[in-house]
């Protein structure tokens, strides 16, 4: 009876978490407060100890907590890589998301992206899911480039490859770069909430399509370029590859609620809650797919609570059909027509040596604008 009774309340304890969440009040602060480094981190955001010969962080960086700030001491080198790949989510988010609503929009506040964050949208799940991707990636390209002191290529391949080639050259250290990020980019997660399990979910969903697009690489040997001989490696993916791929499992996320695992050997909450389709038609989420358990806002109004710009001012196309077309866009509110004339350098011819000359040509330039 106290086994059946305690099952109960587990239960209990997730619907109760997730009616929590849902009415706002189990937001977490921390989760991803790191992302403001990226306004931060440069040259002099960290200093050498030159007692101890150790890494010291900017008291600017107290966005970090305490274990990430302990992974940048014990990793030389690994700071700037994990800017670099937040700078690279952040123009791959951009990109991405350039002809819609949400464009993806930045702040200078220490949650980086906004308001948006304390939503559980789809859009909060693709930037999760890109910055996890792209600390990974940022990390694993440094190890093989040797900016990193703690890692280096990955030469675990095992054995030769074939008759024509082997096994050689420097591999991305994908693995390094995986088990960094995890270790890094979700320890800023606090719970054991819906909004904890769908973060999580996201971070891990952009390491893995990272991982799972690796490909081989090879470099020819041999006189006059023959090719006889090949040196092979494994190279990352660019990140635009893992920005589309995101992108097609944003268009697909699956919308997830709390659920129970019915065991009675659940140690904890956590191991009992677990995430499943609110559809039970739908197939449960994969590792790769994104999940989401609120409806987005519809990004058309500024709105200073929900932390949205709106769309007044954005550029559109007024023949295009789609997202980015002025009916979609605008909102239905219209657009107004601007146009002007433009005079850019043209018909450039290069004279040997050493000057260029080119004539001043004016073309009229239209662009439509959403009132």
């Amino acid at each position: 009876m106290r086994i059946v009774s305690l099952l109960v309340g587990m239960r209990a304890a997730c619907v109760l978490l997730a009616s929590s969440w849902l009415a706002g009040t189990g937001a977490d602060s921390s989760s991803g407060r790191w992302w403001g480094i990226a306004n931060l981190v440069s040259s002099a955001n960290h200093l050498i100890d030159s007692k101890r010969g150790q890494l010291v962080l900017d008291p600017s960086l107290a966005l970090l907590s305490r274990r990430q700030r302990r992974l940048i001491r014990q990793n030389p080198g690994v700071l700037h890589a994990i800017a670099a790949g937040l700078h690279s989510a952040i123009k791959e988010c951009k990109w991405q998301f350039r002809n819609r609503r949400w464009n993806c929009p930045t702040t200078q506040s220490p949650t980086l992206f906004g308001k948006i964050i304390s939503r559980g949208c789809r859009e909060t799940a693709f930037v999760f899911a890109i910055t996890s991707a792209g600390v990974m990636h940022a990390v694993a390209r440094s190890c093989s480039e040797g900016a990193v002191e703690s890692c280096t290529c990955d030469r675990r391949r095992p054995g030769p490859g074939g008759s024509d080639w082997h096994w050689g050259g420097c591999s991305d250290n994908a693995e390094f770069g995986q088990a960094f990020s995890r270790e890094f980019v979700d320890s800023s997660e606090r719970g054991s909430d819906l909004r904890y399990l769908t973060n999580l979910h996201n971070n891990e969903a952009g390491r893995t399509t990272v991982y799972s697009q690796m490909q081989q690489e090879c470099k020819c040997h041999g006189m006059s370029g023959s090719c006889t001989v090949r040196t092979c490696w494994m190279r990352l993916p660019s990140l635009r590859v893992v920005g589309d791929l995101l992108k097609d499992r944003f268009d697909g996320a699956s919308r997830v609620i709390y659920a129970n695992k019915g065991s009675n050997r659940a140690s904890n909450r956590a191991d009992l809650c677990h995430l499943q389709p609110e559809n039970p038609t739908h197939k449960p989420p994969s590792v790769r797919d994104l999940v989401y358990f609120e409806k987005s806002p519809n990004f058309c109004s500024y709105s200073r609570k929900i932390g949205t710009r709106g769309t007044t001012g954005r550029t559109c196309n007024s023949s295009s059909p789609a997202l980015d077309g002025c009916e979609l866009l605008c909102c239905g509110r219209g657009y107004r027509t601007r146009t002007e004339e433009v005079t850019e350098r043209c018909h450039c011819i290069f004279h040997w040596c050493c000057h260029v000359s080119c004539l001043n040509c004016t073309s009229t330039r239209i662009s439509h604008q959403c009132l």
